[in-house]
């Protein structure tokens, strides 16, 4: 039964505060805050959450012995992914700002759900261990370990909220040899090995600058990671989406953004065509994605700029971007490249 009235969390050395009702653990509470603290796994077993009450009480819940000891909880120590307030906290614990304050690790994963949303690009859902999470920030990418030791790069196209199941988004690629064993060999429940997360595309959230994500085709996996992060967050700062693609088939997710857009009205969508056939039937937008943003925009000195796709893309927003205001620190850029055949992507693909 939850109580009658909330419960105030404080956070030390940061002074960070929110309030709960008790019903969530305290790691939960705090991520629906938009306060994001240090886990593992997510169910009393690993320790990565463990932090000291200075002040207050917890019930401990399925803490389990070996990641929190009698010795532990004597000295006021406490997993926060179980623990749920009896009363006011002030805790003291690490807070992740940055990806330098997130371990990169090796985990399996099954292949849970293949979906192939347009001719070539197919969303892949994997499935962790049950025991295991992987802590991420939203717009951040993994390395698949193959067997003859090379590596491929995908964005994570999930928020890290929700985080039981990765989403990737996968193109695939003339003479790619992994692209074409997701299309044509893998199955569901396939065991892969991968390593991460890594890379610094990721929201900063100390802004309050209005937001513009542009996208290249399969480089809306990690913006839409960005959006779902934000909305769950309560951000409510403008962001305004491009998604650009050469056919209406390339917007392979049609309905997602306009969603958004549709529920909030801070978010606004423009979808971007480039090469649109007769059986498109486009009345929308056409051209280059980022160039519409500059039909909108003559002046940018006042945004941020997430940019996400071909490398020809990136250089090109980054270049003409500049010219109309916008300071380079606030151009934020993941450009997906691709290898010769046979060979491993360079960076998120």
């Amino acid at each position: 039964m939850a109580p009658a009235a909330p419960f105030r969390v404080t956070l030390q050395p940061s002074g960070h505060s929110f309030t709960t009702d008790g019903s969530d653990s305290v790691l939960q509470a705090a991520l629906d805050a938009g306060l994001t603290l240090p886990y593992g796994c997510r169910n009393g077993a690993c320790g990565a959450c463990k932090g000291k009450v200075q002040d207050g009480l917890v019930d401990h819940g399925p803490a389990q012995d070996q990641a929190l000891s009698t010795a532990d909880r004597a000295g006021g120590l406490a997993l926060f992914c179980c623990a749920k307030p009896l009363s006011d906290l002030v805790l003291e614990c690490r807070e992740v700002g940055t990806a330098k304050d997130i371990p990169v690790k090796i985990m399996p994963c099954r292949v849970q759900k293949i979906e192939r949303v347009a001719d070539d690009v197919i969303v892949l859902s994997l499935k962790l261990p049950a025991n295991e999470r992987l802590q991420f920030l939203a717009g951040q990418y993994i390395e698949f370990l193959l067997k003859d030791g090379k590596r491929r790069a995908f964005s994570i196209a999930n928020a890290p909220h929700d985080d039981g199941f990765l989403q990737l988004h996968v193109r695939l690629i003339a003479g790619g040899e992994f692209t074409h064993h997701v299309f044509a060999g893998m199955k569901e429940k396939d065991i892969l090995r991968f390593q991460g997360p890594y890379g610094s595309f990721f929201l900063r959230e100390e802004s309050a600058k209005p937001v513009i994500l542009l996208a290249g085709g399969t480089g809306f996996a990690p913006i839409k990671a960005l959006v779902e992060h934000a909305m769950h967050s309560h951000i409510t700062r403008p962001l305004e989406i491009y998604w650009g693609a050469r056919t209406r088939s390339g917007l392979y997710l049609p309905d997602l953004p306009p969603a958004w857009a549709s529920a909030n009205s801070h978010i606004r969508y423009v979808p971007v065509l480039s090469d649109a056939t007769p059986q498109d039937a486009w009345s929308g937008r056409s051209g280059l994605a980022h160039r519409a943003v500059l039909e909108d925009h003559a002046d940018l000195s006042g945004f941020q700029v997430y940019a996400c796709g071909a490398p020809a893309m990136i250089d090109a927003a980054r270049a003409e971007f500049s010219l109309h205001g916008l300071p380079p620190e606030e151009f934020f850029a993941d450009a997906f490249t691709f290898a010769a055949p046979a060979m491993a992507a360079a960076v998120p693909a």
